[in-house]
């Protein structure tokens, strides 16, 4: 049962949380809060996870299915010490929709299944070698670009959808932004599931959905089933988004190594590989791409509750819930509007988070190889710039993604080689003037030994 981590010990009187604590991953309340609980982490995960299956015109029930399933598979590979839930990746809505228009839904799932394996076999090297190394080939510059590129690169699918019904993706992307800001708690942190509610609602009145499909679906049943197909020219699509998923699993560790106090670095290549795991299941079956959910922390840092229990009761709610053809029938007809709205606000906070990682890590933009990467790698991701070579069909994430690895450690190269570049990486601005000095000092002490 430990060796699974679902063996758990009662915190406190199970009832309470004792002033000061918090409930470990090893821990559990009272079983009935614990199900309150990890019925709330499937409502947190429900708006952003939903949105991706519908936005790509993949199956939501399928989606949903293999979110639960993945999230039960991530608890087990960890061995119960990482709490999170795995909910569909907004990096995956990209390559999904170009490799769909080329090679079909079946050739999108191959391309799924592609950055599943990749992810598990990096994950495989980490829990061998230390996560050390991705820090080095992903410094915060190149990581930041790469997120920033693929939020903004879905910028003209989140105005074709706006266009298509202005008023309720208006109405939608409003309350988005107020309800953010209006309430605190929860609430504020389902601000997308509640703007995706009042759309619906307004969507509904002025009759832009359609429930055709819903009546027709029995209320109990499996959920559509779809099996890939392989084409090489998806690799360069796909590929790029296996980074990002990277980044997203380390510091989903970190941030609960952090709320918890317990040191997780032992598992993090577990985590890697526990979530292209998931992929791969989901890619063979006819899911989304999965990751750790940010939303799924909010819950835990409002309650201060971090037991995985409450993560297996999620997952096997989901499951559930997706053997219900009627409802993911229902989660389907949310219309284009609804969807624009939302995508307008979602994709803008891949593109902002990207700048985050930037503003966290106090990249320093004084330094021309910073600079140069970031630049001609937005730029090539956003215009989504486009290199065919035979059956390779290369777009704008792949290239802007491949500009950033290359620019970055290239130019880095060269400036050591040369002595060219004497500013830090990083921000000095707020340190005590003795370790700027020294910083900078470093700095021109790395380029001289260049020469």
């Amino acid at each position: 049962m430990s060796m699974l981590g679902i063996k758990w010990k009662l915190h406190g009187n199970g009832k309470s949380i004792r002033p000061g604590h918090v409930v470990a991953p090893d821990e559990r309340l009272a079983w009935p809060l614990t199900i309150g609980i990890g019925m709330q982490h499937v409502v947190a995960m429900f708006g952003a996870t939903f949105l991706v299956p519908i936005i790509t015109g993949m199956p939501p029930a399928t989606t949903l299915l293999f979110s639960g399933i993945g999230t039960l598979l991530f608890l087990v590979i960890t061995k119960g010490r990482v709490p999170s839930y795995l909910g569909s990746s907004f990096a995956f809505i990209a390559p999904i929709m170009a490799s769909q228009q080329q090679y079909g839904v079946s050739g999108a799932l191959g391309g799924v299944v592609l950055a599943g394996v990749v992810l598990a076999l990096i994950g495989a090297v980490v829990q061998k070698f230390g996560a050390e190394w991705i820090n080095r080939l992903m410094p915060p510059i190149v990581t930041g670009a790469i997120v920033a590129l693929i939020g903004l690169n879905l910028a003209p699918a989140a105005k074709n959808n706006f266009d298509a019904a202005p008023v309720t993706a208006l109405i939608t992307l409003v309350t988005i932004i107020l309800v953010s800001v209006l309430f605190r708690g929860i609430l504020g942190r389902l601000s997308i599931l509640v703007g995706v509610v009042v759309g619906y609602l307004v969507a509904m009145m002025r009759g832009e959905v359609s429930y055709e499909k819903m009546d027709a679906a029995a209320w109990i049943g499996l959920p559509l089933f779809q099996t890939p197909e392989f084409h090489i020219g998806v690799v360069g699509l796909f590929v790029p988004v296996v980074l990002v998923l990277v980044a997203e699993n380390v510091g989903h560790v970190k941030s609960v190594a952090a709320m918890t106090g317990q040191n997780l670095d032992a598992v993090s290549g577990r985590a890697l590989m526990a979530d292209g795991a998931a992929t791969v299941l989901a890619g063979f079956g006819g899911g989304s791409g999965t990751t750790t959910y940010a939303e799924n922390i909010g819950v835990m840092a409002a309650t201060k509750v971090y037991s995985t229990a409450a993560y297996w009761v999620a997952g096997m709610f989901a499951i559930l819930l997706s053997f219900s053809p009627k409802f993911g029938e229902l989660i389907a007809t949310v219309p284009a509007g609804v969807l624009g709205g939302a995508a307008t606000m979602l994709y803008g906070m891949i593109g902002v988070l990207g700048v985050k990682i930037w503003v966290q890590n106090k990249v320093n933009f004084s330094n021309p190889i910073n600079l140069t990467t970031a630049a001609v790698a937005l730029i090539i991701g956003i215009a989504d710039y486009t290199w065919t070579i035979g059956e390779l069909k290369f777009t704008g994430i792949a290239l802007g993604s491949a500009a950033a690895l290359v620019i970055y450690h290239g130019m880095k190269g060269l400036a050591r080689w040369r002595g060219t570049v004497a500013e830090p990486e990083t921000e000095t601005a707020g340190l005590p003037p003795a370790m700027k000095s020294a910083m900078n000092a470093a700095a021109k002490r790395g380029g001289k030994k260049g020469k």
